[in-house]
């Protein structure tokens, strides 16, 4: 049985809300409404058409059975067999791909990319495509180059925890891998089962883990790389201190494939912690959301490892679809899941009990239970990790991945419901109208919220009611219109709102100095 905490204490009058407020914040030329949604820019000319010539090459550089070409390309694959390569996993975003190879080595990836900087064939890599911005997926016909038959551990240090490995590696598999030596890798995300750690790396990809470990940027010791010409830069240090002029892998980090594609991965894994306690909180306001965070954060600072929060709507999705029961007594407005790791579990348990019995005697929450067991810490993880599944069930989910300061992260939710509401698209509880849901949830340690809107279906009428609404209300908060997902297709015209134009200049002429034939990634990012 889970353990309520409501039972030990009385609570008190619920704490007033705190005042929240926002700077403004200029957007950089704001792009014209007609090029604001999701239309694909038209295919360069610059890039070749291929053909079958092509393939025959690629067939003697890679094994046959790594390549999959159709017969628009002298191929004999069922376009069907590509369809999973084409389409992101929402179907939001699709290409129209003919190629896909499939390396095993650094360096047939080299001599891919060497052939097609000198052909002018366009190319997108791809991991385990479970990206939210199209980054990920040809906009046209681009060869995918897909890194998921590049999937060893290369070595692994027991002392100092550094992981060297190849980028197709799946996440969970590596966070096993480590498990199994006392480690933990640095990050851990809803998509662990598929998304490869190349990809994690190309997008810096934040999660869950982020509030103890930081970033990717920090926890990336090296990398191997091979370049748009071929060129293989091998960066792959496992050393936490090098100081020997620029720090080149910190551009791949975040770069998402635009300017290399990462083949190898050198990452530090921390210790695995002995103790793991979680508790999920019922909470009345999003004041008293934050309230609760600044007391966490005194009271467990040292082993606290996770923070997170959600909404009434993000949890009566999640209930519906992942089969699961509210372990609290009633409903509410937000629910919080407080997680620490640490060496000792009497210690910890003691602070987290100590923490929950303040929160509920100052009335900052209403309700509160703690997992017993592991069983049921893998049933509070997936009431918040099943939320992106359980709202794609819903229907088609508008997502957006931002920050935004503490204080004003989620009222951003409630102007885009009022936007909506006026435009007579959306009444709460209404499943009439185009869109079903609009909610939030994220890490709130990290100042990251996601916010969805859910509609019937994919359509410009709802999109122009928040788009570009949504970045302007981000930047005159001084917030970021991509907190973790990145830029990929989706933010490509909005990046003005988070990046000044002399940024977006270097940002390009550093694109064009390792790719000055545009031929990677094209179309995404700048």
């Amino acid at each position: 049985m889970l353990a309520s905490i409501r039972n030990r204490v009385l609570a008190k009058q619920l704490c007033a809300p705190v005042q929240r407020s926002g700077g403004m914040f200029q957007c950089h030329k704001p792009i014209p409404l007609g090029q604001r949604l999701y239309h694909k820019p038209a295919r360069s000319d610059k890039f070749k058409q291929l053909s079958s010539a092509d393939v025959n090459y690629f067939k003697t550089i890679m094994p046959a059975e790594t390549i999959l070409a159709t017969a628009a390309v002298g191929g004999t694959a069922d376009p069907i067999e590509l369809e999973g390569f084409n389409a992101d996993w929402l179907s939001k975003y699709r290409g129209s791909s003919q190629l896909v190879l499939r390396p095993k080595t650094t360096q047939e990836v080299s001599d891919i990319l060497k052939y097609c900087h000198a052909n002018r064939i366009a190319v997108v890599p791809q991991g385990g495509n479970t990206g939210l911005v199209g980054g990920s997926v040809p906009v046209h016909d681009e060869v995918v180059l897909s890194l998921r038959n590049l999937n060893r551990v290369r070595s692994y240090d027991e002392v100092s925890g550094v992981l060297v490995c190849d980028a197709g590696c799946v996440l969970e598999e590596l966070d096993n891998y480590v498990a199994e030596r006392g480690h933990i890798m640095p990050l851990d995300l809803g998509a662990k089962g598929s998304c490869h750690i190349g990809g994690n790396v190309a997008t810096n990809a934040g999660g869950i883990r982020f509030l103890r470990y930081g970033s990717l940027h920090g926890s990336v010791l090296g990398l191997e790389v091979v370049l748009p010409d071929g060129t293989i830069l091998d960066s792959l240090s496992t050393l936490r201190k090098d100081n020997t002029g620029y720090d080149l892998k910190q551009l791949f980090i975040g770069s998402e494939g635009t300017l290399g594609v990462i083949t190898g991965v050198s990452v530090v894994t921390p210790q695995r912690p002995a103790a793991v306690n979680v508790a999920v909180l019922g909470v009345p306001s999003y004041a008293n959301v934050q309230q609760a965070f600044k007391l966490a954060r005194r009271r467990c600072g040292e082993v606290l490892s996770a923070y997170e929060f959600w909404d009434a709507s993000c949890m009566g999705a999640v209930l519906k679809h992942q089969g699961l029961r509210n372990p609290l007594t009633s409903d509410y407005p937000f629910y919080v899941l407080v997680e620490t790791s640490g060496s000792n579990n009497t210690h910890d348990d003691e602070k987290l009990t100590a923490l929950l019995e303040e929160l509920l005697e100052d009335g900052v929450v209403e309700d509160g239970v703690l997992a017993q067991d592991d069983s049921q810490i893998a049933k509070m993880w997936t009431m918040r990790e099943g939320i992106p599944e359980s709202l794609g069930k819903t229907g088609a989910t508008y997502k957006y991945d931002v920050s935004i300061p503490i204080p004003v992260l989620y009222d951003v939710v409630g102007d885009i419901s009022k936007r909506l509401e006026a435009a007579d698209l959306y009444k709460p509880g209404d499943a009439s109208r185009p869109v079903k849901l609009v909610c939030g949830y994220g890490h709130i340690g990290d100042s990251n919220l996601h916010l969805n809107v859910v509609a019937g279906k994919f359509e410009d009428q709802v999109t122009r009611i928040f788009e570009p609404f949504v970045y302007e209300w981000v930047a005159s908060h001084r917030g970021s219109i991509s907190a973790e997902h990145g830029v990929g297709l989706m933010k490509r015209d909005y990046l003005g709102y988070s990046k000044t134009p002399e940024m977006i200049d270097y940002m390009k002429r550093i694109k064009h100095m390792f790719d000055p034939s545009g031929i990677l990634n094209p179309y995404k990012v700048v």
